[in-house]
């Protein structure tokens, strides 16, 4: 364990005491997380005026994936609106579809966007390639019904904040190799994208208790690969070991200094530039893992959600082959 880290935001580590913290997560604590009530969706939905529908896909093996659509009530479907698709968080064993929706739902406020969100299956009741195949299945649902949908097949965002965001990444690399569907681009917030777990950051953050720790890592990762390891480990899965990161679309990556992911998502990005494409990176200062969707009314919270809202509206702006950019 590296002793010294990066200190915390002031207003970040007020909120943070009054949180409980945790070093390690196992089976047995696993199963009361999961029992732990979340946020209704329709608080969200409450005060906006949206269309919500549910719908039911095959994945691979025939389980059906569930995908909620939320659609801005007025949509001009003579217009075609952008699509958010969304991989929630929760260190890939934890969480459904509503978790960290509010901030996808800020983008149906802002760019009249329509999100869907993807209830892809957990580990360790679904390993290895599962989680990542249920999101890619969600997504060429999406693409095959862009019309009836009334979004522009063009302007899909791929998203996903933790886990959320290493699948967004994982499904990206796959639509790519694939050949389809096409991707506008891919926000990655904080992603889970390397389960080595070896870098500077993963070590600061272990033995200590936290949101998301080494060691919380380290089960998260063994509950999705069992016994997989080295090349069996696919870079859809794990997308720190994809050989090639070329022609992807524009990413954005955001990440905390303060967090466990800090090192992988940066080397993330460096690679994507490497590779000659597009990336925005943001390591917040004093930042902890997901603190803006935890203390969505920090200063510093607020800034990453403008920060990343600012950087979409810059793509969704950007003319594509065969559509008229309204000013």
């Amino acid at each position: 364990m590296t002793a010294a880290r990066p200190a915390l935001d002031p207003e970040l580590r007020e909120l943070l005491g009054g949180m409980p913290l945790m070093t390690r997560l196992d089976p047995e604590l696993l199963g009361h997380l999961r029992k732990l009530p979340s946020t209704p969706v329709e608080s969200l939905l409450a005060h906006r005026r949206v269309d919500r529908r549910e719908v039911s896909v095959p994945a691979l093996d025939g389980a059906a994936i569930a995908l909620s659509v939320f659609s801005p009530a007025n949509l001009d479907r003579t217009a075609a609106a952008p699509c958010v698709y969304w991989m929630h968080g929760g260190g890939m064993v934890m969480g459904d579809r509503f978790s960290q929706i509010d901030i996808p739902l800020e983008w149906l406020d802002e760019f009249g966007a329509v999100v869907v969100s993807v209830e892809y299956r957990l580990a360790p009741e679904a390993t290895g390639t599962a989680l990542v195949d249920d999101c890619y299945r969600g997504l060429l649902w999406i693409a095959a019904h862009s019309e009836e949908l009334g979004i522009d097949p063009a302007r899909i965002i791929v998203a996903g904040a933790s886990a959320g965001g290493g699948l967004a990444a994982g499904v990206t690399l796959m639509a790519r190799d694939l050949g389809a569907p096409a991707i506008a681009a891919q926000m990655l917030i904080c992603p889970m994208l390397d389960h080595r777990n070896t870098s500077v950051s993963s070590r600061q953050y272990s033995g200590v208790p936290g949101v998301w720790t080494r060691e919380m890592n380290e089960f998260g990762w063994g509950a999705v690969l069992g016994d997989l390891a080295g090349a069996e480990v696919s870079g859809y899965v794990s997308p720190a070991v994809a050989e090639d990161l070329s022609g992807l679309p524009a990413a954005y990556i955001d990440t905390g200094s303060a967090e466990v992911f800090r090192d992988e998502d940066t080397d993330y990005a460096s690679r994507i530039w490497a590779a000659g494409g597009q990336a925005e990176l943001h390591v917040w200062a004093g930042g902890f893992h997901g603190f803006d969707a935890l203390h969505p009314q920090a200063g510093i919270s607020a800034t990453a959600r403008r920060t990343r809202t600012d950087w979409l509206g810059r793509i969704l702006r950007a003319p594509t082959p065969g559509r008229r950019v309204h000013r």
